[in-house]
């Protein structure tokens, strides 16, 4: 039907020609009828195009395994010591001994001045003993500074008895009133292997004032670690010096190392 339409103009154009006289070439017309044609052959296959932008961020993911446990870290700066425990039960009384020896016969009464010889020989040797295990106690030698002698005794004792034991020699608990002599202290307790030792300052007479064990006042010098003092448990009223050459205040009732301090002059 549709090529019956198309060829009705060509018809008509002819007889027009023809009816005027006109002579027709026999040039001949090519009329051209688009029509659609038949789909192609899928072409090939483009390259591939640019990345696409980012897509939304997923929902999380599942908790993953626990991961290889870390190295060790390094040692932390030693603790403050803990307050003393409650005091324990007495224990049940042993079994009695074995009966000893008789002693030997008593010196007649004629003997009395030997006997007050012997006594007195006796307190000398008990006060020599004393001085000797001073001497033994203070095994890591001396260190001194220009003006000051310094000698770690190794015998564990409270605060008070410690200054009193210094004292009886002449000397008092270590008072580092210097950079210098702080060093040497601190130097002190790391080459005998401890960590911490009384040293002679205090704030017994006026609470959360310190001041030497010599009751001079800490004017120009000073070592407190960071947050020291802070009289935890309400009783740290003495003070202590770790291997670092850091103090802490400390209770004064347990016991510990100490150094004491003598003054060249009379040492």
């Amino acid at each position: 039907m549709m090529r019956e339409k198309l060829l009705l103009p060509i018809i008509m154009m002819s007889a027009l020609s023809l009816s005027n006289g006109q002579h027709l070439t026999e040039e001949s017309c090519t009329v051209q009828i688009l029509v659609p044609g038949l789909k192609g052959e899928p072409g090939e296959k483009g390259q591939k195009g640019a990345p696409g932008r980012p897509g939304r961020v997923g929902p999380p993911g599942e908790i993953g395994q626990t991961g290889i446990k870390g190295q060790k870290g390094i040692m932390g700066h030693y603790g403050k010591m803990g307050p003393s425990g409650m005091k324990g039960v007495k224990g049940a009384m042993g079994d009695p001994g074995t009966k000893g020896p008789n002693g030997d016969p008593g010196v007649p009464y004629e003997c009395t001045p030997m006997r007050k010889m012997i006594g007195e020989m006796d307190i000398l040797v008990a006060q020599l003993s004393s001085e000797l295990k001073f001497i033994k106690n203070a095994v890591a030698g001396i260190k001194e500074t220009e003006s000051k002698v310094y000698l770690l005794v190794k015998e564990e004792k409270r605060y008070s008895d410690a200054e009193g034991y210094c004292r009886t020699r002449g000397g008092h608990l270590a008072m580092p009133k210097d950079e210098g002599a702080n060093a040497v202290i601190a130097d002190y307790i790391t080459q005998s292997g401890l960590s911490r030792i009384y040293i002679g300052i205090d704030d017994l007479h006026r609470e959360g004032v310190f001041t030497y064990v010599d009751l001079s006042a800490m004017t120009t010098f000073s070592k407190w670690r960071k947050g020291e003092p802070n009289n935890a448990y309400d009783n740290e009223d003495c003070a202590e010096m770790v291997a670092s050459g850091e103090w802490t205040d400390v209770a004064c009732h347990p016991t510990m190392y100490f150094v004491c301090e003598f003054d060249k002059e009379h040492a």
